[in-house]
């Protein structure tokens, strides 16, 4: 397994153990009606984060080449 997969399973690991913990602990509160859907919205924020996360590792460099060249692109006020 190259470092790239070791990182990416690693923080896929990750994400998937925080929202164990996290939706068993909203779980455990009680059944509120008033609360909404939190358990939901709490996994959508935590897959987004580790699909973030992975697409970081993966694409590093191509996104630090976009940015430079998106920036490098910038003119002030007034330019031609």
């Amino acid at each position: 397994m190259n470092p790239i997969q070791s990182l990416t399973a690693s923080a896929t690991a990750s994400v998937i153990g925080v929202a164990h913990v996290v939706l068993g602990g909203l779980r455990r509160r009680g059944s509120d009606k008033e609360r909404g859907d939190v358990p939901g919205w709490v996994l959508i924020t935590l897959m987004t984060a580790g699909l973030v996360t992975i697409l970081w590792a993966l694409a590093a460099d191509q996104l630090e080449a976009l940015f430079t060249a998106a920036m490098n692109t910038v003119t002030g006020p007034g330019a031609p």
